[in-house]
């Protein structure tokens, strides 16, 4: 006969297991902050960016994203990367991603 499974602690383990990894995850996005320095914008800021491309739902220019971060991991560097670090150099993946179109249609533009 099997033993019976103790579901009490069962879901202590996972509660557990959950909370180290959110703590994980949390340690993580800090360091990709500094790692892309974007730790000198202020949090509301970094808050605003943020904010604006999760509101972003074209899937060109996240793809557009997901290729500079695939590269940026890899440790490709790009032209904006190369060049001196200046606050006006600090631009989304396309300098066009966070203006409306000239149609008129303001696509994931928060």
């Amino acid at each position: 006969m099997r033993k019976p499974r103790n579901y009490d602690e069962d879901l202590k383990a996972l509660t557990a297991k959950a909370k180290q990894l959110k703590a994980r995850k949390q340690s993580q996005l800090g360091e990709l902050v500094e790692a892309t320095g974007a730790d000198h914008l202020t949090i509301e800021e970094l808050a605003g960016a943020l904010l604006s491309i999760a509101a972003i739902t074209d899937p060109t220019r996240r793809e557009a994203w997901r290729k500079r971060g695939a590269a940026f991991f890899s440790g490709e560097r790009t032209e904006q990367a190369s060049g001196p670090r200046t606050s006006d150099n600090a631009q989304p993946a396309a300098p066009h991603d966070q203006r409306p179109s000239s149609s008129g249609s303001a696509t994931g533009a928060a």
